[in-house]
């Protein structure tokens, strides 16, 4: 691809799936043993915040034990090269993944739109920490001492984090990649049709075509350890 000086990619949970960790809309997935009601949404915390704590602990736990795939070391590698090849350009992430595996792989500029499960927020103070530990026991904030502490994480209901900064660059983007996105939950799934509403490119690299694939200019199938080393890979060397 020609004449692309600024690229906006958005991640989702594809590219964490083959480090181990769970999808939530594929059969087997993650919510399969718990309804998206009664874990992540703010009603569920009220009426249950014992299951909705012990829940995200376990899945902090879990994301701990997990490494970085050839996918997050090849975004990584595209950003932190990119600019070389392209002075002035720029590689902006944004993922809807809550794992840190983007952060370990080497990403900097990097937006968590739907939270971090290593972070805690203090619904006391409006802090955002970063935690590792169990929230069931009910810790006390580290920040304020009042023992609020929720995971922070965006979930159902909720507004995603940093919209500004994302559609800031989005506006800037000559080229958006969706990688490893189901296409079905908004704001993320309605960002291809804003790149294409300014003249982006648009490309999905995805394992299977997803609900938004007749938007993108082109699409291209296939495991994303193999498919996101491989464009990227193309990306630097100009092709």
């Amino acid at each position: 691809m020609t004449n692309i000086r600024n690229i906006m990619i958005l991640t989702g949970a594809g590219v964490s799936a083959e480090s181990g960790i769970d999808t939530f809309r594929d059969s087997g997935g993650l919510w399969e043993k718990h309804r998206v009601e009664d874990v992540a949404t703010p009603e569920a915390f009220a009426r249950d915040p014992e299951l909705v704590l012990r829940f995200y602990d376990m899945r902090r736990a879990a994301i701990q034990t997990k490494q970085p795939n050839a996918a997050h070391a090849a975004l990584a590698r595209l950003e932190a090269e990119w600019a070389k090849r392209v002075p002035g350009g720029t590689v902006t992430l944004v993922t809807q993944n809550v794992d840190d595996l983007h952060d370990r792989a080497g990403s900097r500029n990097l937006i968590h739109m739907h939270g971090e499960h290593l972070n805690a927020w203090c619904t006391a103070c409006d802090e955002r920490v970063p935690w590792r530990a169990p929230l069931l026991d009910r810790p006390a904030c580290p920040a304020c001492g009042v023992p609020a502490l929720r995971p922070d994480i965006v979930w159902f209901g909720e507004m995603p984090y940093r919209m500004e900064d994302i559609y800031g660059a989005l506006r800037e983007a000559d080229l958006f990649v969706s990688i490893g996105t189901s296409g079905a939950v908004y704001p993320a799934a309605g960002l291809v049709r804003g790149a294409r509403d300014i003249g982006a490119r648009t490309l999905e690299l995805n394992l299977e075509p997803s609900q938004g694939s007749a938007w993108f200019d082109e699409a291209r199938h296939g495991p994303a350890t193999q498919v996101v080393p491989a464009w990227a890979e193309e990306m630097l060397s100009g092709g």
